[in-house]
């Protein structure tokens, strides 16, 4: 959470979720914003409309934001449904006093569905109160309109673009820094004017203002119906983007294209007017971070492949001392000539990092295989195997094909593809041994293959097992959810081929 942006929203609840504070919560999150809220009032609405509204005591809003303020603090604020005169008052009393870097003020006064959220008398106190202290001023046409004729001028409803022009120049007379009117409720056709019938209507314009430019935000215009808090979202999402050090015509910009994509992507929910999708750009994983290997080895489609390595009854002869001492004496010499690649494919993963403590991570394991391969070829002398017949042994099919898997892995795939490609001989082996170790029907005394056990439950192994899941873990926490599959596709893949190790071991051949 260090450096996080924070913004403090203050408006109504939604009951739906499609709107109001539930609806800001969720752009800031998607935006990756930290979220205080001072809620006003409390309603009872869905996507048909809105029944009943409570107001909150502003007293008590008042406790709410300065709660926050004195505390938590915020890098700007965006205003919503203020819900009666003396809140809008209190508000802008509270962020003066504050201080606070900018303000995002959604003139809620009309929902989606038509009802009246803002009662009449507090048009006047948002207009004197609040607009000259607001950064940007989003109404959409029918707010922008109520805005004006509140304060007495005489305004009729906009044509074409150029109307739409004049109508922001001039509700921006009425204090915000910048205004961006909504062109929503004025979808226009082709040469940008009112369309003659609504299948001519082809985009939709938002106008943003700071007093000498105009810019034009355009979009094709939607059918959807899905257009419930398309204002609270698009308030948030500039405030989001604020927050986060933009401009503010690049903050605007983008926070359309967010809102667009929102109604584009959304799914149909309720029987009116349904939310927006606000999480259309983000995606989720499947696990905690710091736990990525325990999702991969719990998955269904890896338990069976698994199960299959880690209970082989190759590794269960091994326990008991049942295995052929031939059949073993072959292994030894496979697996010898298989850490050769392990090694090989550890130094192609040095190569591949590009950071030096990931780099010298690599180099560390490499170190340890030559520490096992020495092991190993002692190990080996007590069957009677010299290093010079282990070396001079033709590699068997078996090796070739999952050493080459591994290694053309590391050529054409990345780093973590690598790891995850080497992932299931590094672990394991260390939880075979680890189980067989524990289990009550090994055998220990007279056992000639006891020492490959009490290898891999060794120190330095399972410190070798501890370092490799922890790169494992550092490298997977912004990947992808498709690379996510990806990767473990690649995993039972190289257990699959692990698998087929241990039947060469146990054939001997």
């Amino acid at each position: 959470m260090a450096g996080v942006k924070r913004v403090l929203v203050i408006a109504g609840s939604d009951s739906s979720g499609g709107a109001g504070l539930e609806a800001d919560q969720r752009v800031l999150t998607a935006h990756g914003c930290y979220t205080l809220t001072a809620t006003t009032a409390l309603t009872a609405q869905n996507t048909l409309g809105v029944q009943d509204i409570h107001v909150v005591p502003t007293e008590f809003v008042r406790k709410q934001i300065r709660a926050g303020l004195d505390d938590v603090g915020a890098d700007g604020v965006k205003i919503g449904m203020l819900a009666s005169t003396e809140t809008a008052v209190m508000v802008a009393e509270e962020l003066k006093a504050h201080k606070v870097s900018f303000v995002i003020l959604d003139p809620v006064m009309i929902s989606t569905s038509g009802s009246q959220l803002l009662p009449p008398d507090a048009v006047k106190a948002v207009r004197e109160n609040l607009l000259p202290i607001t950064t940007v001023l989003t109404p959409n046409i029918p707010e922008a309109i109520l805005l004006l004729r509140d304060s007495g001028a005489d305004i009729k409803e906009p044509e074409n673009i150029e109307d739409s022009i004049a109508l922001a120049k001039k509700v921006h007379q009425l204090g915000p820094k910048y205004i961006l009117l909504k062109g929503g409720h004025l979808p226009l056709n082709a040469q940008c004017q009112k369309p003659a019938v609504d299948s001519d209507s082809a985009i939709v314009v938002d106008i943003l203002y700071d007093g000498v430019t105009v810019t034009l935000i355009e979009a094709k215009f939607s059918r959807s119906k899905n257009t419930h808090g398309t204002g609270c979202s698009l308030a948030s999402a500039i405030a989001a983007n604020l927050a986060s050090d933009m401009g503010i015509t690049r903050a605007v910009r983008e926070a359309c294209r967010y809102v667009e994509a929102g109604i584009n992507t959304s799914t149909d929910l309720g029987k009116g007017n349904g939310p927006i999708n606000h999480f259309h750009s983000l995606y989720s994983l499947p696990y905690a971070p710091g736990h990525f290997i325990d999702y991969v080895l719990e998955r269904p489609d890896v338990q069976p492949v698994w199960k299959a390595f880690t209970e082989h009854d190759f590794v269960q002869k091994l326990s008991t001392g049942e295995l052929p001492v031939e059949n073993f004496k072959w292994y030894l010499v496979q697996d010898y000539l298989y850490l050769v690649h392990f090694a090989r494919s550890n130094a192609l993963a040095a190569y591949k990092n590009h950071n030096m403590e990931d780099i010298a991570m690599s180099a560390k394991i490499v170190l340890h295989i030559q520490h096992e391969m020495r092991l190993h070829l002692d190990y080996c002398s007590s069957f009677g195997l010299s290093k010079e017949d282990v070396e001079s042994s033709k590699e068997s099919l078996t090796c070739t094909a999952y050493s080459r898997y591994i290694l053309d892995i590391g050529q054409s795939g990345d780093w973590l593809a690598l790891q995850f490609a080497l992932a299931p001989c590094l672990l394991g082996y260390g939880a075979i041994a680890q189980r067989l170790f524990h289990a009550r029907e090994s055998v220990r005394e007279g056992n000639n293959y006891w020492k490959w056990v009490e290898n891999y439950v060794a120190e330095d192994y399972s410190d070798a097992v501890k370092l490799g899941l922890a790169m494992l873990e550092k490298h997977s926490r912004n990947i992808s959810p498709s690379r996510v599959e990806e990767l473990i596709q690649i995993f039972i893949r190289a257990t699959e081929l692990e698998i087929g190790f241990w039947d060469m071991g146990l054939k001997g051949e």
